[in-house]
């Protein structure tokens, strides 16, 4: 076993992956494709011969530059697993961080929350509020038929209820009424990071993830922020909450943007790296 393991670190590092990462490639594959431990591989558990051909293949693909997460197919978010796949975005562990402050805030309250995710991919956000705030009732839209049918598989992995619709924020003049319904919290991870940040991301990202859930134009950073702040104000209950992840740049232009709306306690977070990441406001009564 050890040989297979051997070999797919080769591949990894041949294809310039460091040899620290190519380890916990590796391992983290034989896990998920073959179900064995750390301790098994190092014990020549022989199970995975049976895998290597799959292995190697998934192997050289990681090493050519495809996200592991999109490659075995799922992706870790919150202690649960998320199918992901080309054409959603691949979960973060900042998210993670803007989850937690919705449930510290969401557990504070007596009723059952109505709650909405603009823009939810693979449906993490969505599936993760379900899944930890009792009795709410979750509804999660994105412009994209990919992203919302792999929300809908998440919510069955993780056996949760969440209503999928599909909408686009930008354009649907409708959601200036209350035809889809008021909501208690809104929670959004819009694409934020600006077209010039590009030479900045790494070539796996810029070349497999999709750029309608990561790019905003230049000369209009706040694009997202703005008009979803503006539906807030329709669609949220008084006092009602919105969530936001931020681009870090932009920390102070969205924290006073919703302030000139009307918005009040508005709070900017950084992230557990020491970024402005998050952001949360109330809806005035």
């Amino acid at each position: 076993m050890n040989d297979l393991y051997r070999d797919i670190k080769a591949v990894l590092t041949e294809g310039g992956i460091i040899e620290g990462e190519a380890k916990a490639i590796a391992l983290m594959l034989m896990e998920k494709v073959c179900g064995i431990t750390t301790t098994e591989v190092l014990m020549n558990h022989p199970r995975g011969e049976t895998y290597r051909t799959e292995l190697l293949a998934m192997s050289q693909r990681i090493a050519q530059g495809e996200p592991v997460q999109y490659v075995l197919g799922e992706a870790d978010f919150c202690g649960m697993s998320m199918k992901v796949q080309p054409g959603v975005l691949i979960p973060r562990k900042e998210t993670e961080e803007l989850v937690a402050w919705v449930v510290e805030e969401g557990r504070g309250k007596k009723e059952a929350l109505h709650v909405l995710d603009i823009g939810t991919g693979s449906g993490c956000i969505a599936v993760t509020l379900a899944k930890t705030l009792e009795g709410a009732e979750v509804e999660a839209w994105d412009v994209s038929d990919v992203a919302l049918q792999t929300a809908k598989e998440n919510a069955e992995r993780n056996s949760v209820t969440v209503e999928t619709k599909k909408v686009d924020v930008l354009m649907d003049n409708r959601l200036r009424t209350t035809d889809y319904g008021v909501f208690d919290v809104i929670v959004s991870n819009p694409p934020y990071i600006c077209e010039e940040e590009k030479s900045e991301m790494e070539r796996n990202v810029l070349e497999h993830e999709p750029s309608l859930a990561l790019f905003v134009p230049d000369n209009d950073p706040l694009l997202f922020y703005r008009r979803i702040g503006e539906l807030g104000l329709s669609i949220l209950r008084g006092e009602g909450l919105l969530f936001f992840e931020i681009n870090r740049r932009f920390g102070k232009e969205v924290v006073k943007m919703l302030q000139d709306m009307g918005y009040q306690d508005v709070e900017l977070r950084q992230d557990q790296f020491g970024n402005d990441r998050m952001v949360k406001a109330i809806k005035p009564q």
